[in-house]
């Protein structure tokens, strides 16, 4: 046996009537150090799984009835949902054991039981728990640390809206989702079904702006058979497609006027009526929209309807503009980079301190969006192991420069000295790597001794 066998500690319940057969597996299981319990019935089994806590169950099979180890096998599903159970069966009771498979089972073993194959089955099964605990708690590291379901952001503005989706995925709420191009709606939007009890069903994302009313109609409600020339057959719309999922309509704001009652019944009553049918059809629908402009304003200027406008904002989440959040730049410009050159198959490169001070600098018009593309290109673009200041492209820097000297109160970096800027590129990063000094020096590009030095200098911790 390896060592890494013996270095996992499984907790592990053992469930056979027959008392020395139990003996004898628990046995062969504490060599290695797994934490054996023995259990010789269904009720002491069922027991043990509601107090208890196990990575690994081993259940014969047939025990009380000729079923007995599928009971266990249920009751450890619903009450230890993270362990992993294995069967012990009788030649003649395979077809049974394969049925537990099919039940979530991890895998089955034959009478008479080969007691290292055992040993070796349920460190595998141990290894399997270990690994998607440490997985799940990697995740919930990584999203605790740097966003959500996809969302990416250390600001505290971001955080705000990482909670918010939180908070209100589980609802029915309709959410309007609101900010400039670019931030990141479709990102939220997304979150916010994956994150709810619909999230095994349909979501389906449509853009309401540019599209004429007829042919719109048809798309969000569908038609029947006749119902226009070329309408040879029936055609359910979006709505009634994502039916007990989420509907995501982006540009909400660009939806024409004549068409937003007809959206206002849906969103009050439920039904849909298909272009050219007479009855209604009831759907369950979660719907949560967008947009980049003034919904206010456009209420006032008799744009949108403010009936519907409040139907659309049972919460509202605003998104900030990237120049807004700074210190959201370097960890999206790292995640950037890490994305496209695991695509394209490359070495990451290293952004410099220089270059990425210039990057949280710049305005970023374009947002998030804007930073993905741009990276993109430099990683595409880039020669060597590393992106320094001349590998930004001359319109970044350029206006970059422009701004320097009369943008200090709109972007609060212009004007300010490059020390300063030094420290607090090195207190974010340091921030957003939780204090990994290794990651940090890496992420701004330094050695770790320059880092370490620089952390002396400017007093940081």
């Amino acid at each position: 046996m390896t060592e890494a066998t013996h270095q996992i500690r499984a907790q592990v319940l053992v469930v056979d009537d027959e008392r020395d057969h139990a003996e004898a597996m628990a046995d062969t299981l504490r060599k290695p150090g797994h934490v054996c319990t023995i259990v010789h019935s269904l009720a002491a089994a069922k027991d043990e799984l509601l107090h208890g806590h196990f990575d690994v169950v081993v259940t014969d099979l047939v025990m009380e009835t000729e079923t007995a180890g599928l009971d266990v096998l249920a009751l450890a599903r619903k009450e230890q949902p993270h362990a992993e159970t294995i069967m012990v069966t009788a030649h003649g009771d395979i077809p049974t054991a394969k049925k537990a498979l099919q039940g979530g089972a991890y895998d089955f073993i034959e009478k008479p039981v080969d007691l290292v194959v055992l040993r070796n089955l349920v460190h595998r099964a141990a290894e399997t728990v270990m690994l998607r605990s440490q997985n799940e708690a990697l995740k919930g590291q990584v999203d605790a640390a740097f966003g959500f379901e996809g969302i990416i952001g250390e600001s505290p503005a971001m955080r705000a809206v990482i909670q918010m989706v939180k908070q209100l995925a589980p609802s029915n709420l309709a959410v309007l989702v609101t900010g400039e191009s670019g931030t990141g709606k479709e990102l939220v939007a997304a979150a916010l079904h994956k994150a709810s009890k619909r999230a095994s069903r349909r979501y389906v994302t449509f853009n309401a702006a540019g599209q004429a009313e007829s042919l719109l109609e048809d798309q969000l409600f569908g038609h029947v058979r006749g119902a226009f020339t070329g309408a040879d057959k029936d055609r359910e719309g979006v709505f009634e497609y994502a039916d007990k999922g989420t509907v995501f309509l982006d540009e909400i704001g660009d939806m024409p006027l004549s068409m937003q009652p007809k959206l206002l019944r849906v969103l009050e009553t439920g039904d849909i009526v298909r272009l050219g049918a007479n009855e209604p059809k009831k759907i369950d629908v979660r719907l949560v929209s967008a947009t980049n402009r003034d919904l206010k304003k456009a209420v006032s200027d008799g744009q949108f309807r403010e009936d519907l406008y409040f139907r659309l904002k049972g919460a509202e989440i605003h998104i900030p503009p990237l120049r807004e959040r700074r210190e959201d730049i370097p960890l999206l410009v790292n995640h950037a980079i890490g994305k496209y050159s695991a695509e394209l198959g490359r070495t990451r490169p290293t952004v410099t301190q220089p270059a990425l001070m210039r990057l949280v600098a710049y305005d970023w018009p374009g947002n998030v969006r804007e930073v993905f593309q741009l990276m993109h290109r430099m990683v595409v673009m880039a020669q060597g192991d590393t992106i320094d200041v001349r590998d930004i492209p001359n319109e970044i820097r350029a206006g970059d420069d422009a701004a320097e000297g009369h943008a200090q109160s709109r972007a609060g970096l212009a004007g300010v000295g490059l020390d300063k800027l030094e420290k607090e590129a090195i207190r974010q990063t340091l921030a957003m790597t939780q204090g990994n000094r290794e990651l940090t020096a890496q992420m701004l590009g330094i050695g770790e001794r320059t880092l370490y030095r620089k952390l002396k200098e400017y007093g940081l911790k």
